[in-house]
């Protein structure tokens, strides 16, 4: 059941859990996270990131989405993810994504303002959520989101009270010492920070770079406010590792047979990170 990401996060916020946010870009991958969400009987948020436009456009992705999710009986959403050119999120939107993440991070703050602001008037009255970005992430190992020269600038509490107020967001993303990709040395999570920023805004807050985060953090994190927490880069780690051990014995396989083996890979990430943010631990 597709449903607008405001609706699943406000719920995860009542019951202290978070929502999976896991990205897409082959039928693999979007087969793979509806069929946990299925069998986990737990909510999921498929994200298409812009930078993934070379493997599938938005409307393939809407089309093969509404086709695998027939039989799929929980509320998913379809999320564009990490998006900073505005065509392409009222494209995403024309499409039929039911959330969107414009992320103006990188741009001075009142330009992050104005321009989230339209993209919130817009998706509004489309009955699609908004998803922002206050602060940066730095870039970890494997990262396919983030880039080299990246640095990570905490989020302001004081900012954040000012910056939802003014742009009418429905989640803030903030950064409190997660990276995209994997880790380069041991996690310094700035739970404090988290804390300091609930005390002043009170909207779902979402995490970034779950991947590889320890699961106390998480779980810290989750009962400070975080409400949708993103996994990408250990879903294409464990499964190119497992592939390469596969290919590697010496049997040889169809290519169909690879694409299967593919989706259940995916959906041992996707179903440990769902069993956590459900707090099934």
């Amino acid at each position: 059941m597709l449903v607008n990401m405001k609706e699943i996060l406000h719920n995860a916020s009542l019951e202290k859990k978070a929502v999976g946010s896991f990205n897409v870009y082959t039928y693999e991958t979007i087969k793979g996270v509806l069929e946990s969400a299925q069998q986990q009987n737990f909510p999921a948020i498929i994200a298409f990131g812009e930078k993934y436009l070379k493997n599938m456009d938005f409307e393939s992705v809407y089309s093969v989405v509404k086709t695998l999710s027939k039989n799929i009986e929980v509320p998913f959403v379809l999320h564009l993810d990490h998006c900073s050119n505005l065509e392409n999120v009222y494209k995403a939107i024309k499409a039929g994504f039911t959330s969107v993440m414009y992320d103006g991070s990188a741009l001075p703050y009142e330009e992050n303002v104005a321009n989230t602001s339209k993209v919130v008037e817009i998706a509004k009255a489309c009955n699609v959520s908004v998803e922002a970005e206050l602060g940066s992430l730095a870039a970890g190992l494997d990262s396919h989101e983030g880039k080299l020269d990246d640095r990570e600038i905490y989020t302001s509490p004081l900012l954040a009270k000012d910056f939802v107020q003014k742009t009418g967001i429905d989640a803030l993303a903030v950064s409190i010492g997660t990276v995209h990709g994997m880790y380069k040395g041991t996690p310094n999570i700035r739970v404090d920070i988290l804390k300091e920023i609930k005390e002043k805004v009170d909207i779902p807050f979402v995490l970034h770079g779950g991947s590889g985060t320890p699961e106390d953090v998480l779980l810290d994190c989750i009962e400070n406010g975080i409400c949708k927490i993103n996994v990408n880069t250990e879903i294409s780690v464990y499964t190119i590792e497992k592939m390469k051990e596969l290919l590697s014995n010496g049997q040889k396989y169809h290519l169909s047979e690879i694409s299967l083996m593919q989706v259940g890979f995916i959906k041992e990430v996707v179903s440990k990170y769902m069993k956590l943010f459900n707090r099934m631990v």
